[in-house]
Order: structure tokens, then C-alpha cells, then sequence
């Protein structure tokens, strides 16, 4: 507001003791997951932040430059929006076992939960179904709570205690519970039917003539369902319809869901695990449609990384998780915003 004094940059004394419990709860975490990885058996690795391609997901959007090659020629790279491709490449290489605090980039993302850059802890088990990743998310938030000290996680009123049963909740019965919306009705052969869930959705949320399956689905998620996960204790929700797998694979069982889970503490969205896809023509199509959307949206597209869908079709069946790290550290410290917990918050930022 005007009139306010304009707040000290977060390197002044002052302020940087009022932050630093955030960061020593950070340290704390830090050390806490790298033990539990150890035990595991896992392997730490650190990989390229520049990237030919920097996902290909509809919504996410990257930060983009060029390098200069020692002939002078210039080259387009991406910084990443997840170190997924990279870690796939390692698994194919033969990996079982690895995990990395990555250095992330992601444009036109601000807020209390939300960085330009931040750090996301990702890690793969090869050879293991989806479930023991969940069951891993549990014990790294629990290790979390742990190594701070904190007994209830605490959000904008809502709590969650990190060392109660989880609830698991699928996609389908969330839709139904907090919506009333019979979401498999609207799925068929893969595909969402547009019309089908806009009459479903009528009246719960504002449905636009040019809106898609995913956009309404992703409407009534974030206004119905995500801000009632995560209360009292961890929510998992899992299988996700089979148009939002992303990067995961469909149920044998039943391809209207995919092998795709979140969770959730105090309605914050702290991980997003797959069931990996490893048939990489399935993984080309389903990359095609997004950027095909993408452009059509945003006016760009992001090139495919012919290597990664490679190594797709060579690495072995797989399970992984990406979970945002500095909001663990958040929800573990008492922080109430996200740059409370990260060293040198954004740099054109005070």
C-alpha cells in the first residue's frame, strides 16, 4: 500500500535472523531425507539444469536462453521444469535406485506456494509398482516432521498431522464426495467426453464455450476437491483419469485411470507420483497433444526430446515422484509463505 515502508532486502541482518530458523529447519529436513535415501540404497545424483526440451506438459512453462558453441554457432536450451527426463536417461543407463534435490524453473509462477526457481525432490524405484512410492512420500514427510520437531502441519487454518494413517482417496470418489460428479461416466477409450462433463460441472464451476475435458476437470479440482485433502492427515489421491497420466501409465485393469497419485497436507499439494510409462510411442502421442494445446493456448511449443522418448523405450518398468520440497520444508518449520524457507528468495524481490 502506499505510505508503507518498502521492506529491507532479505540479506539485511535484521531480517536474515528473523528467517534463519526457516533455513536451520531447512538443513534439518535436508539432512533427515538424505539418511532416509541411504538406508534405502539409494545413489544421489546431480543432473543438467539446461535442456533441449524442458517438458512438455500443456501448462508449465519455462524459463529459455541459448549457449554459444566454440564455433560461434548458437544453440536454443531450456532451463528444466523438472529433472524427469534425466533422471529416465540414468534408469535406462541402468540405475535402480536414485534421487536428487533439483534446481527448478518454472515461469510465470509467484505466490506463497509458488517460486520462479525452487528445489524439487525427485526419486525413482525401478521394478517397483506406484504404491511403495506412496508409501515412501509418507515416511519423507514423516522424516520431515521429525527432524523439526513439529507435531501438526498448519496451513491458512487447516491442519494435518504428518504421522497419522494417510487417507487414500481415488480421483472418481473425490469427484463424487466433494462434487457430486460421476467423473469415469465422462471417460471413454482414454478419452474425456468434453460435453458429457460440462453437463456434470453445471452449475459447480464456470464453464467456457472453449473450454476442454482437462480445463473443467482441472476446475473442479482446484475449486472442490484439492481444498478439502490434507485435513487432519496426509490425503493420497490416485488414479487420476487416464486423459491427465502424463507420464504415467494406464491401469491394466481399467484404462479409464492412470497409475498417477498426489498428496496432499492441509490442501497443499506436496507431491505427484507416477506408474512410469515406458512405451515411448503412446509417451510421443501423448506429447504431440500437449504441445499441439500448448500453442494453441500460449502461442508456443516446446521441442520433444527425441533422446528422452529413446530412453523411454529402453528403460525398465519404474516408479517415481516428484514432491516440492521448499513447501515440505513450510508446512515443517511453521512457515506460513515459500520464500520464508529458501535462502536467497527471488532476486528482483524484496
Amino acid at each position: 500500500m502506499a505510505g508503507d515502508k518498502p521492506m529491507s532486502p532479505f540479506w539485511s541482518p535484521g531480517r536474515h535472523l528473523d528467517r534463519r530458523p526457516f533455513l536451520q529447519a531447512r538443513g534439518a529436513v535436508t539432512g533427515a531425507l538424505r539418511a532416509f535415501f541411504a538406508e534405502q540404497g539409494f545413489m544421489e545424483v546431480e543432473t543438467s539444469v539446461l535442456q533441449v526440451s524442458p517438458g512438455n506438459e500443456t501448462h508449465l512453462h519455462a524459463p529459455r536462453t541459448e549457449i554459444m558453441r566454440p564455433d560461434g554457432s548458437r544453440a536454443r536450451r531450456y532451463l528444466r521444469t523438472s529433472p524427469e527426463f534425466a533422471c529416465k536417461k540414468l534408469l535406462a543407463a541402468g540405475e535402480t535406485r536414485i534421487f536428487e534435490f533439483a534446481r527448478v524453473f518454472r515461469d510465470r509462477e509467484r505466490g506463497d506456494l509458488h517460486l520462479p526457481e525452487f528445489t524439487m525432490l525427485e526419486w525413482y524405484r525401478a521394478g517397483a509398482p506406484y504404491d511403495a512410492i506412496m508409501t515412501d512420500c509418507v515416511v519423507v514427510i514423516a522424516r520431515a516432521a521429525q527432524a523439526t520437531g513439529i507435531g501438526t502441519f498448519s496451513f491458512r487454518g487447516r491442519t494435518a498431522d504428518p504421522f497419522a494413517e494417510p487417507e487414500l482417496l481415488t480421483v472418481a470418489g473425490a469427484f463424487e464426495r466433494f462434487a457430486g460428479i460421476d467423473l469415469l461416466s465422462t471417460i471413454s477409450g482414454g478419452e474425456g467426453n468434453r460435453d458429457a462433463l460440462a453437463a456434470a460441472a453445471r452449475g459447480k464451476v464456470r464453464v467456457a464455450e472453449d473450454d476442454t475435458w482437462s480445463d473443467i476437470f482441472s476446475k473442479v479440482l482446484v475449486e472442490h476437491v484439492e481444498p478439502r485433502l490434507g485435513q487432519g492427515r496426509l490425503t493420497i489421491l490416485f488414479e487420476y483419469p487416464s486423459p491427465e497420466a502424463a507420464l504415467a501409465r494406464v491401469k491394466a485393469d481399467d484404462p479409464r485411470v492412470a497409475e498417477r497419485f498426489e498428496v496432499y497436507a492441509c490442501g497443499v499439494e506436496l507431491a505427484n507420483g507416477f506408474g512410469e510409462l515406458t512405451d515411448a510411442e503412446e509417451q510421443r502421442k501423448r506429447f504431440t497433444e500437449s504441445m499441439t494445446e500448448k500453442q494453441r493456448r500460449y502461442g508456443e511449443a516446446y521441442p520433444l526430446d527425441e533422446d528422452f522418448l529413446a530412453a523411454v523405450a529402453a528403460m525398465p518398468e519404474a516408479s517415481g515422484v516428484a514432491l516440492g520440497f521448499d513447501r515440505l520444508v513450510m508446512l515443517a518449520s511453521g512457515a506460513t509463505r515459500i520464500d520464508q524457507v529458501v535462502w536467497t528468495p527471488p532476486a528482483d524481490e524484496r
